[in-house]
């Protein structure tokens, strides 16, 4: 990690539920000279705090991370807001990066960019092989957009833009706003809370039959400071665990690891999203070295910890 100890890293949303992990990672690696953005230091979807920020830190590296994210819900209350915040992001923070000299622009993608009926499990050669599934494409598609943006910076600038594809997150510290989470915290809080209330049945959205994959936070930060250190080329990479679930088997899971012994009512008025999601990690394997160590099982027992612990 010498190459990295001796950087000025900026790392954008380095408060946030996956940038606190990257940060704490790079420190333990000797980073010492680190800048976590703030949006309310720097608002990154204008174009004069983006250059404020280049000019005030002065980064060698910038590892971007914030972005505008929710569940399906919000996605599909959402789809202008989340399309127009993550590309401006994006866009002005890589041509700011070309202007100001950086050496390493980290893009942090999503798995929102397959296609909809891409084939699974998900190699990034597929990536442009149809469009997004609907309740997320807009959000899908302004993270795809940096890709373009990087390797077209890459062959006209020279600049080192790398891009990443992590699969759905979760852990300690997650989002359980019920307005914006995920599948995995929104599962726990209706589980442990249904036990506390005594609640005969809890609600999901679908049917349960689509699948995800799911990368425990630690991991993913882990991958995203190996290919800091380690990856310099075009092509994305998937960052995931291999580990494939049906949001039905995940209820029954996360059902059991709470306690509760009700019902589980499946709201199929509400989308399913994507039929199926899994990556294809070989590529990760082999230019990273990179493979996921947490248990599923063992991850979703200090999810729910966390939760019980830190929900007041």
């Amino acid at each position: 990690m010498d190459y990295l100890a001796n950087k000025r890293i900026c790392v954008t949303g380095g408060g946030g539920f996956l940038g606190q992990r990257v940060v704490n990672r790079l420190r333990e690696s000797g980073c010492d000279n680190l800048f976590v953005v703030r949006r309310r230091e720097y608002d990154l979807v204008r174009g004069d705090d983006v250059e404020r920020l280049y000019r005030e830190i002065k980064p060698q590296l910038v590892i971007h991370l914030a972005a505008v994210v929710g569940g399906i819900g919000a996605n599909r209350d959402n789809p202008g807001r989340f399309f127009y915040e993550n590309i401006m992001m994006g866009v002005q923070l890589m041509e700011g990066a070309r202007h100001h000299s950086v050496e390493k622009f980290v893009q942090l993608g999503t798995v929102c960019a397959y296609p909809k009926f891409a084939r699974v499990p998900f190699k990034e050669d597929d990536l442009w092989n149809g469009y997004p599934e609907e309740t997320n494409a807009p959000y899908g598609l302004a993270k795809k957009a940096l890709l373009v943006q990087a390797q077209g910076y890459r062959q006209q600038y020279g600049l080192n833009a790398i891009y990443l594809l992590p699969v759905n997150l979760y852990g300690p510290g997650d989002n359980f706003d019920p307005a914006s989470s995920h599948v995995i915290p929104a599962l726990i809080k209706k589980c442990v809370d249904a036990v506390e209330h005594g609640a005969s049945s809890i609600e999901v959205w679908g049917s349960g039959s689509a699948t995800r994959e799911f990368l425990y936070v630690d991991d993913a930060a882990e991958g995203i400071v190996l290919a800091t250190e380690k990856y310099n080329g075009p092509e994305p990479i998937n960052l995931g665990s291999g580990r494939e679930i049906s949001i039905r088997d995940l209820a029954t899971l996360i059902a059991n690891e709470t306690g509760f012994r009700g019902e589980i009512i499946w709201d199929r008025s509400k989308p399913d999203g994507q039929p199926r999601r899994a990556l294809d990690v070989s590529r990760a394997i082999e230019l990273l070295n990179f493979r996921a160590q947490t248990d599923f099982v063992d991850g979703l027992r200090r999810t729910i910890e966390w939760y019980r612990e830190n929900r007041d």
